[in-house]
C-alpha cells in the first residue's frame, strides 16, 4: 500500500491523568484531536479531524463522549 492511509495503533487513554482536547487553528481552521495531561499540560496529538466522520472515529476508538472534549485555540 503505497499511498494508503496509515493506521496508528491506539494510544491508551487514562481518564484520571488526561483529558480529551481538540486544538483548532485560528488562522487555518485545522483541527487536531488528542489528549492533554492535567498535571503538566503536555498535549499528545492523536489524529487530524477533517470532518464529522473523523470526529466520530476518535470518539468511538477512545470511548469518549463529545461533551467531555475541551476545545482550545
Amino acid at each position: 500500500m503505497l499511498f494508503g492511509r496509515r493506521k496508528k495503533p491506539p494510544v491508551s487513554y487514562d481518564k484520571t491523568g488526561k483529558i480529551p482536547v481538540i486544538r483548532s487553528s485560528i488562522c487555518t481552521g485545522e483541527q487536531v484531536a488528542g489528549f492533554k495531561e492535567t498535571a503538566s499540560g503536555k498535549f499528545q496529538e492523536i489524529m487530524l479531524i477533517r470532518n464529522g466522520e473523523d470526529l466520530r472515529e476518535f470518539l468511538k476508538k477512545y470511548q469518549v463522549e463529545e461533551s467531555e472534549i475541551r476545545r482550545e485555540w
